[in-house]
């Protein structure tokens, strides 16, 4: 990775041997291993056993979990915010791992469509709740920072499963309760 860093600098025109450039191959191989540290992480081991009995089924929300991620197309940064809801039937999340899932699916090379589904999966697979709703609120770098340079956009997407797409009253309150 530090020589592909050093042969990016020569393409655009740096000289890697520069004295500021010297130490940059080692900090992006770091920086990089660090946001895309969700490749080395897996479900079962971001759980951790943190399943216990449901003691109910109303709702559970964990909103306002700040998230970075970077973009596959352009790889820059999209970050923001996500919220998670679900219905549980017998078991419940350790309120951390649902931060924790989110972290590990965004520390990878994303979409935001296809990261708010694999949220939402997760975490619908790990409980078996009775449904389960995401919404990611993202700005996106590749759109503020070239392109359309658009720098007050946001993009929503959302991933409804179970009760959470079936039931309009669920999905409703879901989407009231994040807004607070």
């Amino acid at each position: 990775m530090e020589d592909a860093v050093r042969q990016i600098l020569q393409a655009i025109g740096e000289d890697p041997e520069r004295e500021g450039l010297l130490d940059t191959p080692k900090r992006v191989r770091k920086s990089f291993e660090y946001l895309m540290g969700g490749y080395r992480k897996n479900l079962a081991a971001v759980i951790n056993g943190a399943l216990f009995e449901a003691e109910s089924d109303d709702m559970i929300i964990v909103r306002d979990i700040e998230f970075y991620s970077m973009c596959e197309h352009h790889m820059l940064p999209f970050f923001g915010k996500c919220h998670v809801g679900y219905i549980p039937q017998k078991k419940i999340l350790g309120v951390s791992k649902v931060a924790r899932i989110v972290d590990m699916f965004s520390r990878r090379l994303q979409i935001q469509e296809r990261l708010t589904r694999q949220i939402a999966e997760a975490i619908m697979q790990t409980v078996d709740a009775e449904g389960v709703g995401v919404v990611m609120e993202a700005k996106h770098l590749c759109m503020q920072m070239r392109g359309v340079e658009k720098q007050h956009s946001m993009m929503t997407t959302s991933a409804m499963q179970g009760s959470f797409r079936a039931e309009g009253p669920t999905r409703a309150e879901f989407l009231r309760l994040i807004r607070g």
